[in-house]
Formats: C-alpha cells, structure tokens, sequence
C-alpha cells in the first residue's frame, strides 16, 4: 500500500486524506477497507476522468460491504442497485446526461435511505441535491497503474477513513 497524508484547509472544517495506490489491486483493497466502514445513510462522490478507476473503487466498496454479484459501470444505464447481506450499494453515473431529468428524483429518495449507500460518479448536475456531509474522492490517474486517491471529509464522515490512512 502506499503512503497518506492529512491536514486540514485553512478555514474550512473539511479535512483531506491522501492514499497512493500503486495497482488495480491496491485500489481495490484501499475501496474494500471503506466499504468496511460504512454504515448506511452515506453519500459519496466519486471524481475523476474516463478509465481513472472510479469502478474499480466501487467494487472494492461492495466488496467491503459484502456484495458479492459483480459490479459494473451504469454508464449507458445511469444507475445500478447492489444488495449486501445489510445494505443496499446504489451507484449513478451521469456522465451521459446533460440533465439529470427524472434521476434526480430518484437520487434525492434514495439519499435519504439509511439503509443504503449511495456513491455518485460525474455528480455535477445534481450537486445542488446533495448532502452536505458527504465524502468526496478524487481519483488522479499517475501512470497506467498507479493512483492518487484524495478523500475530502468532515468530522461526520471521518469514520469511514480507515485508521491505517489517518495521521494527526
């Protein structure tokens, strides 16, 4: 696994985690290690540009929540519904849509579901329904193999970041 880093931004309560990740496979375990995590009513925001690794971390995320049917991209479907033993993974993709038309409704119900885990990938056009306290992940692409994985949180969502990853 590769190093991380912490800090805090000036001014702001929102804190950043820094993970390298140097394989498919160690963003896998990284994504896995979150998905441990998670306990429901959490939104996370996926970042980062075509083929950057957004859906490898959500197989490792349901990985970690227990999914064991495969995970693929909702780039032509827009959305996908994975159900864990104790929760249900709802992953959108709206790279293709100029406007989120009827998604967005469904998006703002399923937010609100406790029992879900709701990850967003392209989430610019529905910003405005989005909670405040998610966690926001941005995927950097270093080299074919290796990432930069950075993890914008607060003090609500710091317990999905796994202990290995947080320095203070």
């Amino acid at each position: 696994m590769g190093f991380s880093r912490y800090y805090t931004l000036a001014m702001s309560t929102e804190q950043i985690c820094q993970i390298s990740s140097s394989s498919l496979e160690d963003t896998l375990k990284i994504a896995e290690e979150f998905g441990h995590n998670l306990k429901g009513g959490e939104v996370i925001e996926l970042v980062s540009d075509l083929g950057g690794g957004k859906t490898t971390f959500v197989k490792g995320l349901a990985k970690g929540l227990g999914i064991t049917e495969e995970v693929h991209s909702p780039s032509f479907t827009i959305s996908n519904q994975h159900d864990g033993k104790k929760l249900t993974l709802y992953h959108f993709d709206f790279y293709r849509l100029k406007e989120p038309g009827i998604m967005k409704q469904e998006l703002a119900e399923v937010i609100t579901d406790n029992n879900a885990v709701t990850v967003i990938e392209w989430a610019d056009i529905v910003e405005d329904i989005l909670p405040a306290n998610k966690l926001r992940i941005v995927i950097s692409v270093k080299s074919e193999n290796s990432r930069d994985i950075k993890v914008s949180y607060d003090e609500n969502t710091k317990y999905l970041i796994p202990r290995q990853y947080l320095t203070s």
